[in-house]
């Protein structure tokens, strides 16, 4: 638990610095996402850290803040956007810092034994700290596409790789599919040159290759042709289409070549 915490406080710095010192009217910049501009990407991540910490600290209050949410989370979100995007720049900024700590320190205070009441199922604390991770990463990438920055590539990426595969069903889920009855096998590769390895070792589905790709992928933020990761079997190779790492609709993706490799 430690160890995510600190993750997740780099991540969350690393996101800040993306938009930090940017000039006021390029918070309005478009971004990959529909309809989505820099503003929004922030005001996304700090009602998403706003949730999180009232859960971890409040879960009678986050149960009646969430209750709609539960059942139309898409909806709650483009409600409680509403409350950020309006604000000017360095208004939001500072909301969005005095979120992320609160929310942050909040999970950390949570026993590592207790669960934390979430949208669908309660959720121990580390696994929504890698929740987390996974909102960071999809959300900052969005914003170094729109500003057309690079982002830096660290071995935090393993929180998010092991939570995605934790969650490996969600894309069949999205799409009323049902999972096949079989355990993967995942190798990836970490900036550092680490291999991080998942579910059976002589599981017939696997998939390999580079961690950060394998996040891009399951964030939906690269299409799987602009990325180095291979599948071996045909469930694996189907799941390389439809993987995600977050519940609800998929979105639109991105398209193949949309960024450059």
């Amino acid at each position: 638990m430690t160890d995510v915490i600190a993750a997740l406080t780099a991540e969350a710095a690393e996101f800040d610095a993306l938009f930090a010192e940017l000039e006021a009217d390029r918070w309005a910049t478009p971004t990959p996402a529909p309809g989505w501009t820099v503003a929004h990407q922030v005001g996304h991540l700090a009602f998403v850290f706003q949730i999180a910490g009232l859960a971890a600290s409040d879960p009678e209050g986050f149960t009646a803040m969430t209750a709609g949410a539960a059942k139309d989370f898409d909806g709650a979100v483009n409600a409680a956007l509403q409350a950020f995007v309006n604000d000017p720049p360095e208004a939001l900024l500072g909301r969005w810092r005095a979120i992320r700590d609160t929310g942050i320190k909040a999970l950390a205070a949570v026993p590592a034994d207790q669960l934390v009441p979430w949208l669908v199922n309660p959720l121990p604390p580390f696994v929504l700290a890698c929740a987390g991770m996974m909102e960071l990463f999809a959300h900052g990438q969005d914003i170094a596409d729109a500003l057309g920055v690079e982002r830096p590539r660290t071995d935090r990426v393993q929180f998010l790789a092991g939570f995605a595969v934790r969650v490996w069903d969600f894309g069949y889920q999205a799409r009323g599919l049902t999972p096949p009855d079989v355990e993967f096998r995942f190798e990836l590769t970490g900036p550092s040159g680490a291999v991080w390895t998942f579910g059976p070792e002589d599981s017939d589905q696997r998939i390999t290759g580079d961690a950060v790709d394998f996040c891009l992928l399951v964030t939906r933020r690269r299409h799987r042709d602009d990325l180095a990761l291979t599948a071996v079997g045909e469930h694996a190779d189907h799941w390389l289409d439809i993987a995600q790492a977050y519940r609800g609709p998929a979105g639109e993706g991105r398209k193949p070549g949309q960024f450059r490799k």
